[in-house]
């Protein structure tokens, strides 16, 4: 299997682990089949960022202990989806 690499080639480098972020939590912003967002952009989330996410119903900043889930604050790191899987209906 081909190792993940970034937009320039080189080796891919963590988003975050603080909190841990990617689609396979493992820090990297990198996607498989299963993956139908394709989390594959890391970025530094401002509140802005978080207040339009939240509107939106894709709620960031709330913590969700059943996924132990910190809820994430300005200047986090993380990876974001490029796409989005929208229903039939």
């Amino acid at each position: 299997m081909p190792e993940d690499k970034n937009v320039f080639g080189e080796e891919l480098e963590t988003c975050s682990t603080n909190p841990m972020s990617g689609f396979f939590w493992d820090g990297c912003c990198r996607a498989g089949a299963e993956d139908l967002g394709m989390h594959v952009v890391c970025t530094e989330v401002s509140e802005e960022f978080l207040e339009f996410s939240k509107a939106t119903g894709n709620d960031l900043s709330t913590p969700n202990p059943d996924f132990d889930f910190p809820g994430l604050k300005p200047g986090d790191r993380w990876c974001v989806c490029t796409q989005v899987e929208r229903g039939n209906g």
